[in-house]
């Protein structure tokens, strides 16, 4: 069975929809990891170890500050093939040293453990201050890592797909992403179950399963790699036959790429949108399972699960969006209810907390992962009509990067957020509440800005605009 077929003037052969699901274990693949780097490694920082807030989220946003390689790496993946691959050999030792990395960084993290131990809490002096340095750039390897493996992996979908297909195929492949991180935080939990439900476990009860979660999961990752990425560029890709159409436009840079953005008033206000949502979104990246340990009592299992009611949720939102709510209400219309949603289960979240109802803050993660959908698929649409078509990838990558470093900061604010509370209030619920109602007004603000965006305006003014910055960037 084919998933559609190509012209009959291609000589490639055909992408049967098996062979679509195989490739998207990739992206499963990342799902696990980003459990692994965000439940997992917050968690033990924040709630067991007692590392403060900010430095948790700031070592741990380093992965994501590095997203300018992306546009390198792409390039360098259509320039400089490894052993006759432009794409799939990025991909596979993009994930191998994403698997040292991230094993190397839990290691760093039981060090400082030990220091914390021997002093009887976090104290800042030589050692605490080389080794979180060091976990800082171990972990900014790891996102470099993602980036050679994730934008190579992204470009060979475009390589081996076709316009009539390209959308289903991106469709599949990202939902499986959310099937992975679901997957992840069952696997953990199961994993990590004979861990108890104190926030202060040893560390020689806490350090032999997680360690093993650390060796065993970037092996899988590797095997799912594997076999997404076996002799799919050899036999589907187009890349030879389109590289030539691809250079002028794969020429521009990190920094034309963001004067396209802003060229346009309507690109700009998207941006300025762009950055509100993820900032709202992604706050309380870092301190989301802290809080389900220190507030609800959770174990480290239990606040890994946390993440499959969120996946579950976002899997529900992606497809009531696109299949039943954009149709109906349009793009901006679906936004505007999405971030009064998400802005609605923050308030939920912070009740939740009052009650420490487990199951109470348990449902509210499955509502959040449907209003997060549902703002999601909402902005992508939004972002293809405002991407101009004669610039496509530059758009796109430049978006990518955009959202990569507004959720970098939105990470690192969340942790010094929690540590401001914590300084405000005595009461935990009151310290996290904090970060989780300045997460609602980034929403609301975003929905004041999503007003000013107009799609037809863009159409009509971006055109000149984009060629102009692009004639700049030759001239230079």
């Amino acid at each position: 069975m084919t998933f559609l077929n190509y012209p009959q003037k291609q000589s490639k052969a055909n992408l049967g929809i098996l062979t679509v699901f195989r490739i998207g274990l990739f992206n499963l693949g990342l799902g696990l990891m980003s459990v692994l780097t965000l439940a997992i490694l917050n968690r033990v920082m924040i709630s067991e170890l007692g590392i403060p807030g900010t430095i948790t989220a700031g070592t741990i946003a380093m992965s994501q500050l590095v997203a300018p390689a992306r546009v390198w790496f792409g390039r360098l993946s259509d320039v400089k093939p490894i052993f006759g691959l432009h794409r799939s050999n990025y991909v596979r030792f993009g994930t191998i040293f994403s698997g040292l990395a991230v094993f190397t960084a839990i290691q760093i993290v039981w060090r400082l453990g030990k220091i914390i131990t021997d002093n009887g809490g976090w104290v800042w002096n030589d050692a605490t201050i080389a080794l979180v340095v060091l976990l800082g750039l171990i972990l900014a390897i790891y996102g470099l890592a993602l980036s050679s493996s994730s934008t190579p992996f992204t470009a060979l979908l475009v390589d081996i797909s076709q316009e009539n297909n390209r959308s289903q195929i991106v469709a599949i492949v990202w939902s499986m992403l959310m099937v992975g991180i679901v997957i992840g935080g069952i696997s953990g939990s199961i994993l990590l179950r004979n861990l108890g439900t104190s926030t202060q476990n040893p560390l020689e009860v806490l350090q032999p399963p997680i360690n093993s979660i650390f060796k065993i999961a970037p092996l899988v990752v590797f095997a799912l790699a594997m076999i997404a990425t076996w002799k799919v560029e050899k036999k589907y890709s187009h890349f030879n036959q389109r590289t030539e159409a691809k250079s002028r436009e794969d020429g521009v840079g990190v920094k034309s790429a963001f004067k396209i953005l802003t060229a346009s008033r309507q690109t700009g206000i998207f941006f300025s949108f762009l950055v509100m949502i993820t900032i709202g979104l992604f706050m309380q990246e870092a301190v989301l399972e802290p809080y389900g340990g220190e507030v609800f009592g959770m174990s480290i299992a239990q606040s890994t699960l946390l993440n499959s009611f969120w996946g579950v949720g976002i899997l529900i939102g992606y497809s009531l969006t696109g299949f039943l709510i954009i149709p109906r209400l349009g793009k901006i219309t679906t936004n505007k209810i999405g971030c009064i949603l998400v802005a609605i289960c923050f308030g939920l979240i912070i009740l939740s907390g009052f009650t420490q109802e487990q199951m109470i803050l348990k449902i509210t993660m499955v509502i959040f992962g449907i209003a997060t959908g549902i703002t999601t698929v909402s902005s992508i649409n939004l972002m293809l009509d405002l991407t101009s078509a004669t610039s496509a990838g530059t758009f796109i990558g430049a978006w990518g990067l955009a959202q990569s470093l507004s959720r970098a900061i939105a990470t690192v604010s969340g942790g010094i957020v929690l540590d401001v509370g914590r300084q405000i209030f005595t009461t935990p619920v009151l310290a996290y509440g904090l970060v989780f109602a300045l997460q609602a007004l980034a929403m609301l603000m975003a929905i004041l800005i999503l007003n000013q965006i107009n799609v037809a305006e863009f159409k009509t003014n971006n055109s000149e605009a984009t060629t102009l910055v692009m004639e700049g960037d030759l001239d230079s």
